[in-house]
């Protein structure tokens, strides 16, 4: 009798993603909630679909807290997928559509994955991947393509009820793997309740609403396109239009053809859109919620956003997977008076910026930026020494470096890994990027560290120009020197055709080092 007392309250309080999303469809029932392709859902009739999805996993063999792989680009089935694995208990363990071999592997077995759900189009780089490492998942279904079993299930008809779900709202929800630009991979487990405190910070800071007419466009894979922008939008009635890649053309068409009027993007798509020849000929004055965030946005490039649409408001979203993601949000109303900020810790999120020996800085000052948050990750998987390192002190270290001004705006000065250490001075990336930014002649910039022989690290620079213009290096290094100290200007200009980014618009400046490494030395 006792046990049955103590059991009631907690099935009673009760409160998963699932749980969250449940609510949500109940409260908005026959409004829009997404679109692909010529696919239509209603809240109701997606909140059925991912019951009969959930419990369809459950008849797999796949147990609450066994891990499921994604492996996909953007669908309805995706993002059915995830809400299905939260309802029914499981991990959902994304992963990165462009990774190949043992890069492919490694995540499958770092996870444990018990079940793997693959694209068509890319089922051939797992069995390679798989077959490399000598490696079998015993589970394996296929997302996007034909003959889909889950795609069945998802349009079947009737209601099989709901699965139990998770054992406690703390467990964990997801595995997502960084990005390993420095060493392997590490495995970021989120847990329930974390991404819902998550959620809350997003719907407050970012403004969503029911009437949101979103275009989603970035991976699902990746943690800002998912956690900060769908799940919340969703949380609050909004209707998401999604598609599978953030081409300029596309993007555009989609805005105008169905009066959207909430985008993210990274800056990289932001730029190809404001360059890209379709603009002109398209109306997209529907836009009114502009995003940005996984890298800095030039200030040259939000006067040009604000220029181009009629009364933008612009919100930059900074964060990291670690985190959940948001950790701050600069808003529209901030926008004028401090272009260049991150804006202020969001609600769950308390932020301070110390030394090397974890001692609080005061305004004005550089040094690590660390967080306290109940959204801040459970640990890295298997990864105890990481972990220790990265809750040293009972903070979360970001491994960004930035300083808060003295009304308490944080102020991202960069990587910690790409500052630049020039004959024994630290030069900011982030400051010459947007100096150079300002050149009439300059699309894209990046700065990176190069070996050179007399200051060990050189500031260099690899420029994309727009089209039809021309700037040679030397009077590009003339422009920076007008506004940068003398040791500050880039020793070397590149130019490069286009700037290499991941699929969710990080520029990634490991593949500049290396590419342009031999011709900064003279080889």
């Amino acid at each position: 009798m006792m046990e049955h007392t103590l059991q009631r309250p907690l099935l009673a309080s009760r409160n998963a993603i699932g749980d969250a999303f449940r609510r949500s469809a109940a409260r908005y029932r026959d409004k829009l909630a997404l679109v692909y392709g010529d696919r239509q859902w209603t809240y109701r009739e997606l909140d059925a679909a991912v019951n009969r999805v959930a419990v369809w996993l459950l008849q797999q063999e796949l147990k609450p807290g066994d891990r499921v792989a994604a492996l996909g680009k953007n669908s309805d089935l995706y993002l059915l997928l995830w809400l299905a694995c939260s309802r029914a208990g499981l991990v959902h363990v994304p992963l990165n559509f462009a990774l190949r071999g043992e890069e492919l592997a490694y995540p499958l077995r770092h996870a444990g994955a018990r079940a793997l759900f693959v694209d068509s189009d890319l089922e051939g780089p797992v069995d390679e991947a798989l077959a490399a490492g000598g490696e079998t998942i015993g589970i394996r279904h296929r997302l996007r393509g034909e003959d889909s079993e889950l795609l069945d299930v998802m349009l079947a008809q009737g209601d099989p009820g709901e699965p139990e779900g998770p054992p406690s709202a703390s467990a964990p929800v997801q595995i997502m793997y960084t990005s390993g630009t420095t060493s392997l991979p590490k495995g970021v487990v989120l847990s329930h309740e974390g991404q819902l405190f998550h959620y809350l910070s997003c719907i407050i800071e970012c403004e969503y609403h029911a009437s949101d007419r979103v275009l989603a466009a970035l991976p699902l894979y990746h943690t800002a396109q998912l956690h900060v922008f769908c799940m919340p939008q969703l949380l609050v009635g909004a209707s998401i239009w999604l598609i599978d890649s953030a081409a300029p053309e596309r993007c555009l068409a989609m805005i105008e053809e169905h009066q959207l009027n909430s985008f993210f993007a990274p800056p990289t798509v932001w730029i190809n859109l404001l360059r890209s020849p379709e603009r002109s000929a398209r109306n997209i004055r529907s836009l009114r919620k502009l995003y940005y965030g996984a890298s800095i946005m030039p200030g040259a490039v939000v006067q040009e956003l604000q220029d181009a649409l009629e009364q933008p408001r612009l919100y930059n979203c900074y964060g990291q997977t670690e985190m959940g993601s948001l950790a701050t949000v600069l808003s529209p109303e901030d926008h004028a008076e401090r272009p260049t900020s991150a804006g202020r810790p969001v609600l769950h999120v308390e932020t301070r910026i110390v030394d090397e020996e974890m001692r609080f800085l005061p305004a004005g000052e550089t040094g690590e930026i660390v967080h306290r948050s109940p959204q801040v990750m459970q640990a890295y998987l298997d990864n105890q020494e990481a972990t220790r390192e990265a809750f040293e002190g009972g903070w979360f270290h970001s491994g960004d470096l930035g300083y808060f001004d003295e009304a308490g705006y944080l102020y991202i000065v960069d990587r910690v890994k790409d500052v630049v250490n020039s004959g024994g001075v630290l030069v900011s990336s982030r400051e010459v990027e947007e100096v150079i930014y300002k050149h009439p002649a300059v699309s894209e910039v990046a700065v990176i560290a190069l070996p050179d022989p007399r200051w060990i690290e050189a500031v260099c620079a690899v420029v994309v120009l727009r089209e039809g213009e021309e700037a040679s290096a030397e009077a590009l290094m003339e422009w920076a020197g007008q506004g940068l100290a003398r040791y500050k200007v880039p020793k070397r200009v590149f130019f490069a055709d286009s700037l290499p980014v991941n699929p969710s618009g990080k520029v990634l400046k490991r593949e500049l080092r290396e590419r342009f490494a031999d011709q900064a030395s003279g080889g």
